[in-house]
């Protein structure tokens, strides 16, 4: 189960025209946010990334407000190969990544390979994330599935982080997912 103090989401790559070019961009942008405000009404920090943002573009201005950090620029697919990434992760301190983001067959799929090869509990939200192509989100998710990687949604993120309808932000999550 996630726990709000052992949990990071991961933002990758959402950014200039690549991201109104994905596979279902109208529902992914609306889970993406979903995202963005349950962690900041959770107090989950956000790390976000950017594909060679000189040439893909920066990530959509739309999400930006959520945002705390400034995005990490990166040229490898896996979010692991730039050295920032690494660092600002390990700065956290916690265990428990979620990742979401663009495409599930790249850049997605690389990240959460090495977050699990470096001991981090991986989890890929399976309806925030998006290819251009559909067959290889889904070709993407069976891949990760087999190897070890969970699989879960937006709701169920938020929910598990929650953990009980006592708690005070309830109500902000609930407006959240309606």
């Amino acid at each position: 189960m996630l726990c709000r103090k052992n949990a990071v989401l991961v933002f990758i790559d959402v950014q200039g025209r690549l991201a109104e070019l994905v596979d279902g961009s109208e529902p992914l942008f609306k889970n993406l946010r979903r995202l963005l405000e349950g962690m900041k009404v959770l107090d989950v920090p956000v790390v976000v990334t950017e594909q060679i943002p000189e040439k893909l573009g920066a990530t959509r201005d739309e999400f930006l407000s959520f945002i705390s950090e400034p995005p990490i620029a990166k040229t490898s697919f896996s979010c692991c190969g730039e050295p920032a990434f690494c660092t600002a992760v390990e700065k956290l301190k916690r265990t428990q990544i979620i990742l979401c983001g663009i495409e599930t067959h790249v850049c997605v799929y690389q990240t959460a390979i090495d977050l699990r090869d470096a001991g981090y509990e991986v989890q890929v939200v399976t309806d925030a994330v998006s290819s251009r192509d559909p067959a290889n989100k889904t070709l993407a998710l069976r891949r990760l599935e087999v190897e070890g990687i969970s699989l879960t949604g937006t709701e169920m993120v938020l929910f598990e982080l929650l953990g009980d309808a006592k708690d005070p932000a309830f109500k902000s999550i609930l407006q959240i997912v309606k």
